[in-house]
């Protein structure tokens, strides 16, 4: 019998060695134990065979295990604490940022030309950015096919994914299958209809790692220099100056470039300069910018792309 298992990436050869074991179970694309955790990697070809087909549970999306519900002929002890009911699937999420669900397909709001991020389970470095078309309940998913470069990508019956989205500040995930691959009259894909959705609410600060080439100009009189970005969020970005720009509460104007929902927006967005410090290997300054005053359209444009990394990047 194999240990339930919601979601699998792919392990981390760094993270097997002959002699040592295992901080967690490992097992093939389908689910199927390999090795518990615990055991020990015994020679070189198990550690081969390992590092190529072996799956490890993913702890970003999976649920946490539920806590067991107290027996009803036990009291509870003087003292205690009432606990909360437990969030039921579909239910409003209120404050729970961060914390996942389980709902039903049918049970999310999606939209027409809703993005979805496809990852091959068996091939994880493929991703695809798809578009849903619609879905019929219980029975199957409509997207627009798989392309790179301008054409359209090879798609294998019984292919699985695993599908992401992001919408508003809630992340959605689930498994699925590649049913039929049709090109007439207009090409699409059908997946199987998934069991279930996990969601999640994303919490406010969260940071997608990025490389981004920033040019920024604070304080008075106006000093401007060359910023790589290395994370953002939708309320500010922290990079790399060669040179301190600034102190701490200086306002100005960051220009960039992102590439959200299929195209380069560029952006020219208020900030406040809100740390400085020397790097951490010593070469140039960290600085710390809280985005200001953003208009509709930024805000929009620096949400889809904050949030299409973070599903690529998963």
């Amino acid at each position: 019998m194999t240990e339930p298992v919601i979601s699998l990436v792919p392990v981390r050869g760094s993270e097997l060695a002959v002699g040592k074991p295992l901080s967690q179970s490992v097992y093939d694309w389908h689910g199927k134990l390999l090795l518990g955790a615990g055991c020990v990697i015994e020679s070189a070809s198990q550690l081969e065979s390992l590092t190529e087909s072996g799956y490890v549970a993913d702890s970003t999306w999976d649920l946490k295990p539920a806590e067991p519900k107290p027996s009803p002929l036990m009291k509870p002890s003087v003292g205690a604490k009432p606990e909360k009911p437990a969030q039921k699937p579909g239910a409003p999420f209120d404050d729970d940022q961060g914390k996942e669900v389980v709902t039903a397909m049918d049970d999310i709001r999606w939209q027409v030309n809703e993005t979805l991020y496809l990852q091959q389970i068996d091939n994880p470095n493929i991703r695809y950015t798809v578009r849903m078309i619609g879905f019929m309940k219980g029975k199957m998913v409509f997207v627009t096919p798989p392309a790179a470069d301008g054409k359209f990508e090879f798609v294998r019956e019984g292919q699985i994914f695993v599908a992401r989205a992001f919408s508003g500040k809630k992340a959605y995930a689930f498994a699925a299958a590649a049913m039929k691959s049709v090109m007439t009259p207009h090409p699409y894909l059908l997946l199987s209809y998934p069991k279930e959705v996990r969601c999640t609410v994303v919490r406010r600060g969260v940071r997608a790692a990025v490389k981004l080439i920033a040019s920024v100009t604070v304080g008075q009189p106006e000093r401007t220099g060359a910023a790589t970005l290395t994370d953002m969020s939708i309320g500010g970005t922290s990079g790399l100056l060669k040179q301190a720009i600034g102190v701490k509460g200086d306002e100005g104007i960051m220009k960039f470039k992102v590439h959200a929902a299929g195209q380069d927006e560029f952006l020219s967005v208020k900030i406040v300069l809100r740390s400085v410090a020397q790097a951490e290997n010593g070469e140039g300054f960290r600085h710390g910018f809280e985005f200001v005053d953003l208009s509709i359209h930024d805000r929009l444009i620096l949400s889809a792309f904050v949030h299409q990394t973070l599903a690529e990047g998963e």
